[in-house]
C-alpha cells in the first residue's frame, strides 16, 4: 500500500507578486525549488496566514535568487501581495520508505532568501 506523505515545504514566504492574467501555477524562485526539492510542474498546496485560504496549482521555476514567489490565474485571487504563504508539496511512498523519510522544510528570510 502507499501513502501520501508530507514531502517538503517552504514555510512562510512572503507573496511578491499576483498575476491574474496568466495561465495559472506559482512561480517560486529557483533557489527556494531547490533547497525545497520541490521540482517543476510538481503539485503543491499553498496556505496563506494571512487569510485562511488553501489552493492547489503546480510550481514553475522563477529567476533564481529572485525571491519570487508570484500567485498566477485564478489562485491570484487567492491572496495579495505581502501575504505570508507556506508552499507544501506530498509524495506517494511506501508506509516503509515514509517511516524513514526525513522531509525538507526551507526557511527563508523576510525576502524570500535562503539563509547562506
Amino acid at each position: 500500500m502507499l501513502v501520501n506523505i508530507f514531502k517538503s515545504k517552504i514555510h512562510r514566504v512572503k507573496v511578491t507578486q499576483a498575476e491574474l492574467n496568466y495561465v495559472g501555477s506559482i512561480t517560486i524562485d529557483e533557489d527556494l525549488l531547490d533547497a525545497s526539492g520541490i521540482m517543476e510542474n510538481e503539485r503543491v498546496q499553498v496556505v496563506n496566514n494571512n487569510n485562511g485560504e488553501r489552493l492547489e496549482t503546480y510550481a514553475i521555476k522563477g529567476k533564481r535568487g529572485s525571491g519570487i514567489i508570484c500567485l498566477n490565474g485564478a489562485a491570484a485571487r487567492k491572496a495579495e501581495v505581502g501575504d505570508i504563504v507556506i508552499i507544501i508539496s506530498y509524495g506517494w511512498m511506501t508506509q516503509e520508505e515514509a517511516k524513514a523519510y526525513k522531509p525538507m522544510i526551507v526557511f527563508p528570510d523576510e525576502n524570500n532568501q535562503i539563509a547562506k
